[in-house]
C-alpha cells in the first residue's frame, strides 16, 4: 500500500509517497482501505510547518477519509468486512470537553493521519456514515463537518430562529450554512466573489455580502440582523473585530479558522463589557460525529458540498490549489 509522508523538513516539495506493508490489526482494531479522502486548511498548514513547527517527522498527513473494512482484529464485533467506515479526528475523544489526551491523538499530526492507501485504527475511532451518501461526500464529514455541528449545535446550541453568520465558502462554513438551515436557524454569509454568494443563497443563506465591498461588515450585517446570535469564524485575528461588530450583545462567537492571522491588537472590554462569548472549538468528538449522521440521515436532501475531485497520487497540487482559496466546497481525492 502506499502513503504520503512529510520527509526531512516541511513544504509541499517534502511530501513523499511511499510504499508500504499492509498493517494488520490487532485486538479490538479494524483495517481500513480508504476509498476517499477530503483536505482541510490544517493540512496545508501542518504540510508546510506553519501549524506545528514543532511536529515531529516523518507525519502522514490528513485527518478526513471513509472507507472499507478489509480486516477486524480479535473481539471487533461493531464491524464486518465490506461495511464502510469513517474514522473520528480524534481517536481518544468519544465525547464531552476536548482533554489534553484527545487533542494528542487528533489524526494528521500529531498522530499519524490518513493520507495512505490503508489504515489500522481502534474500532472506538470508528462511526458508520450514512449509506445514501458517496464516499466523495463521506470524506468530507469527520473534520469539517463535525466542526460545524460542535459549534453551532454541541456548543451553540441554537435553535429555529437563530441568527447565524458564517465567514466564507469552505467546507466548514457551507456545513454551518446546512446545518443551521436544518433546524430553522436564518444565515447570513461572507465571500469575495459575488458568484459564490449567489450559489449561497441557493443552499439558503439569507442575508449575503461581499466583504470587499464593505471592509466593516460587521456593522453592515449588524444593521440587518440586528446582531446575530451566532459567528462561525474562520478568518481568525484578521477578521475577528468585525465579528466582534456583527454578533449581538450576549452572543457567541465560534473561533475555528486562522485564515486571516492569528495575532492581531484586540480591545478585550468589547468581549467583556458585552458578554460575549469567545469559544475555540477543534472539530469534535464520536459523539458529534453520531449526533451529525442522525441529523444526516434525517435530511437526506442535505449533502455536503464538492467543489472537485482529484487522484491520490496529486496530492501536493490538490494542496496548492486549497491554498488559492478559489474553491467553494471541498477538495476531494479519490484512489489514483
Amino acid at each position: 500500500m502506499r502513503e504520503w509522508q512529510i520527509e526531512g523538513g516541511f513544504g509541499l516539495d517534502r511530501l513523499k509517497l511511499q510504499d508500504r506493508d499492509s498493517p494488520v490489526p490487532g485486538p479490538g482494531q479494524v483495517r481500513l482501505r480508504l476509498r476517499a479522502w477530503s483536505l482541510n486548511y490544517r493540512d496545508l498548514m501542518m504540510v508546510q510547518g506553519r501549524y506545528n513547527p514543532r511536529q515531529p517527522l516523518p507525519l502522514v498527513p490528513g485527518s478526513d477519509a471513509v472507507g472499507e473494512v478489509v480486516a477486524v482484529g480479535d473481539g471487533v464485533t461493531e464491524f464486518v468486512q465490506g461495511e464502510r467506515a469513517c474514522p473520528v479526528f480524534a481517536p481518544d475523544w468519544s465525547g464531552g470537553d476536548l482533554t489534553d489526551g484527545a487533542l494528542r491523538s487528533s489524526l494528521g499530526g500529531p498522530a499519524m493521519g490518513l493520507l495512505c492507501e490503508e489504515r489500522v485504527l481502534p474500532v472506538t475511532a470508528l462511526v458508520k456514515p450514512p449509506a445514501h451518501l458517496s464516499d466523495a461526500e463521506c470524506a468530507t464529514l469527520p473534520c469539517a463537518a463535525v466542526t460545524a455541528w460542535r459549534a453551532l449545535i454541541t456548543e451553540g446550541g441554537i435553535t429555529a430562529g437563530s441568527t447565524v453568520l458564517t465567514l466564507g465558502t469552505g467546507g466548514v462554513s457551507l456545513f454551518a450554512l446546512q446545518i443551521a438551515r436544518m433546524v430553522g436557524a436564518r444565515v447570513a454569509i461572507l465571500s469575495s466573489s459575488d458568484e459564490k454568494l449567489e450559489r449561497a443563497r441557493a443552499l439558503g443563506a439569507e442575508w449575503t455580502l461581499n466583504y470587499r465591498d464593505e471592509p466593516r461588515w460587521g456593522a453592515r450585517i449588524r444593521d440587518w440582523t440586528g446582531g446575530v446570535d451566532h459567528v462561525v469564524e474562520l478568518g481568525g485575528a484578521g477578521t475577528l473585530e468585525q465579528s466582534l461588530a456583527a454578533v449581538r450583545t450576549g452572543g457567541h462567537i465560534s473561533l475555528i479558522g486562522v485564515l486571516a492571522g492569528v495575532s492581531a491588537p484586540l480591545a478585550l472590554t468589547r468581549i467583556l463589557m458585552r458578554g460575549i462569548r469567545v469559544q475555540g472549538v477543534f472539530v469534535g468528538s464520536r459523539d458529534d460525529f453520531l449526533g451529525l449522521n442522525r441529523a444526516l440521515l434525517a435530511r437526506p436532501d442535505v449533502r455536503p458540498v464538492i467543489f472537485e475531485e482529484r487522484p491520490f497520487s496529486t496530492l501536493p497540487a490538490a494542496l496548492a490549489a486549497l491554498e488559492t482559496q478559489r474553491h467553494m466546497g471541498k477538495i476531494v481525492l479519490l484512489p489514483g
